[in-house]
């Protein structure tokens, strides 16, 4: 098979396309036969040395998210059979022309969505409704606040955020993010300069002096500060992402006085049986609002697997709106 191939730490220069053999699903396992992928930013930081894959996943293939059809499945394994349509989140290895997963970490590809639309919902719907969702606990009539609302991740936060009733609000470095987003289902947003603190303002102006309920923060460093300040009395803070930094000085005062919940969420450090767990949520909440509409892909571009170094500058660039695809067949 042809897989975009690490040879070396560095850029986006160093990615090859090599011939690779085919893997072999291994018990509980289903061989996809990969139709498009997408880029995500452990993918670059796996790129650079700075992000080792898990156990059990390729080395030098990186690509955490996949969308095809099943082309083999391990004895014992019956809820797949060949030619389904699945979709979900892997380890690494989906960056080729196949990959296997658990059988029970995929769920089935909505038929409204194409390949490219389906390659752009696992690890941004899945992040955003375990975080918001099952973790958090959203509920009807609370605000939201997304840092990098423009992000893959962000942008399916306003729409599940709005799909559980919710007012979405967001921060973002550019004007034009802001006003993309208000097209998604945004309610207001502002953009950050070098004055992180700004958005707390305007919490309290959208919120009427409430603060927020629920955070959804996909950068971390000094917003983490500005969004407990920010935030409403039993507000929820989810930590995802630590673009900005991976220290940050906050108001611990503030977190005691406002009872705060505080948590730090990442999907590949849990156990299989939580992968598996965090796939049923995600088959039997999100995807029957893919089928119904109520949710959609939000797509920045389309890439051939051949030019998943240019893809990879996409994503470095910060200029993306939603997912960067990477077209695989």
């Amino acid at each position: 098979m042809r897989a975009v191939v690490i040879t070396r730490p560095g850029g986006p220069e160093i990615l090859e396309i090599q011939e690779r053999p085919t893997p072999i699903p291994r018990a509980g396992e289903i061989l996809v036969r990969v139709r498009a992928s997408a880029i995500n930013r452990a993918d670059l930081l796996q790129r650079q040395g700075l992000y080792p894959a898990p156990p059990g996943a390729p080395t030098d293939i990186p690509g955490l998210e996949y969308a095809g059809e099943v082309a083999a499945v391990s004895p014992g394994v019956t809820r797949w059979k060949e030619g389904d349509r699945v979709f979900g989140i892997t380890g690494g290895g989906a960056y080729a022309e196949f990959v296997t997963v658990d059988a029970e970490t995929a769920a089935r590809i909505p038929d409204r969505l194409d390949w490219n639309e389906a390659a752009a919902v696992p690890e941004a719907f899945i992040t955003a409704h375990d975080a918001l969702v099952v973790q958090a606990r959203l509920q009807r009539g609370e605000s939201v606040l997304i840092h990098a609302v423009g992000s893959g991740v962000g942008l399916a936060g306003v729409q599940i955020a709005q799909a559980w009733g919710a007012t979405p609000f967001g921060t973002a470095r550019t004007a034009e993010k802001v006003e993309k987003a208000k097209g998604h289902g945004l309610a207001d947003g502002i953009v950050i300069g070098n004055d992180v603190d700004a958005f707390v303002p305007a919490c309290e102006r959208w919120t009427s002096g409430k603060g927020i309920d629920v955070t959804l923060d996909l950068v971390g460093g000094d917003y983490l500060g500005a969004s407990i300040r920010a935030s409403a009395l039993r507000g929820r803070i989810m930590l995802v992402g630590t673009v900005a930094g991976r220290q940050s000085t906050i108001p611990t005062g503030m977190v005691l006085g406002k009872r705060l919940t505080l948590r730090g969420t990442v999907l590949r450090a849990r156990s299989l049986e939580e992968k598996r767990a965090v796939a049923a949520a995600f088959a039997a909440e999100v995807v029957p609002l893919f089928d119904a509409g109520t949710l959609t892909p939000t797509i920045d571009s389309v890439f051939d697997l051949d030019q998943a170094g240019v893809a990879h500058e996409r994503v470095a660039g910060n200029a993306s709106f939603g997912k960067v695809v990477l077209r695989v067949h």
